[in-house]
């Protein structure tokens, strides 16, 4: 049985394109609507019955809530997922929240005022989803942050596997011979449900299984997903621990500070210490030197989230939990050491 992922495939369109069509939108061209329906009638396609379009009358765009505003990384996808809803002819709104912010609260306050479509959370912690999403009835996506052990049958997920990815930077430092590690970025207060927790999870997972030495006291120092937030916590680590030979930032961002927080303390990148950053961002392969990162595909997720919330405002269709590969770039900011 045909379905509207091969009546796009065949018609070169997108899935919201298609959707439009079936549904009659009149936002779509003459030609563009006679490619589609062509096809439709080629494939003898018929939509299920049980498929049934939501009532659209007196709801406003989608919205996106992001979590931080000063993640670069996030500004990288959210860009992405602005770009696919204009080719899909998708209004979208975006709200940017605190990282301290309760992203579900802000969520149900904005069905309440604006009545969106559906809605994109960017970032979250899966403790606040646990307490209050039961109350958002429409289709949602939480994207960088897995939902799918919360069970929720309106809430997709696309993410990468943050704790794995952890453990491959901390993987890359051992193998390079690095025994003394710090960790910069997150918090101490553990909510096992964001993002920074499954990265300092791993980081210790192999730290631990390397009977590496460290402590909180003198291997880790918490800060925010900033460039201000990497700077001071790197200076703080490496005075307060001159053993220390590496650095894994739990974010690029944090990388990026850190970098200018390590040379003001007179040391050199890669010589006096290393470093490894997560996410990819693009800034990390035009600094001096380029930094190591955890590359995730921010694209990918961008796409991926987009076209599964369109395809569930206009059909119903249970969640999708998806995990997006990851992986490492080497860069230039870690060195190998050489013992005698």
């Amino acid at each position: 049985m045909a379905t509207i992922k091969d009546i796009a495939k065949l018609s070169g369109y997108s899935i919201g394109t298609v959707s439009r069509v079936i549904n009659h939108h009149p936002d779509v061209s003459e030609s563009t609507r006679q490619t589609i329906e062509q096809v439709i009638k080629d494939l003898n396609f018929q939509p299920n019955s049980n498929a049934k379009l939501l009532k659209q009358s007196g709801t406003s765009a989608v919205t996106v809530l992001v979590k931080g505003s000063k993640n670069v990384f996030f500004e990288s996808i959210l860009e992405d997922m602005q770009q696919v809803f204009r080719d899909n002819g998708e209004e979208v709104s975006v709200l940017f929240l605190d990282e301290k912010s309760n992203e579900v609260e802000a969520a149900a306050q904005v069905c309440a005022e604006r009545k969106p479509k559906g809605l994109i959370f960017l970032g979250g912690n899966l403790k606040y989803f646990r307490e209050g999403f039961s109350a958002i009835k429409v289709p949602c996506v939480l994207t960088s942050l897995s939902g799918e052990e919360l069970g929720f049958d309106n809430l997709s997920s696309f993410t990468t596997d943050d704790k794995q990815g952890a453990k491959d930077a901390i993987s890359y430092l051992v193998k390079a011979g690095h025994r003394h590690i710090g960790v910069i970025g997150g918090s101490l207060d553990w909510e096992q449900g964001q993002i920074s927790d499954y990265r300092l999870s791993g980081a210790l997972e192999v730290i631990n299984s390397n009977n590496l030495d460290f402590t909180f006291e003198k291997n880790y120092e918490p800060c925010l997903f900033s460039m201000e937030g990497g700077y001071e916590a790197a200076r703080k680590l490496i005075s307060a621990n001159d053993e220390i030979t590496a650095i894994f930032a739990i974010g690029d961002i944090i990388a990026l500070g850190a970098v200018r927080g390590i040379a003001d303390l007179g040391k050199k990148i890669p010589d006096d210490i290393s470093i490894i950053g997560y996410d990819g961002i693009g800034y990390t392969q035009f600094s001096i030197p380029r930094i190591a990162t955890i590359c995730q595909d921010s694209r990918e997720l961008a796409v991926r989230s987009v076209e599964d919330l369109l395809w569930r405002i206009s059909y119903q269709r249970g969640p999708r939990h998806e995990m997006i590969r990851h992986r490492v770039i080497t860069g230039e900011s870690v060195k190998k050491l050489q013992y005698d």
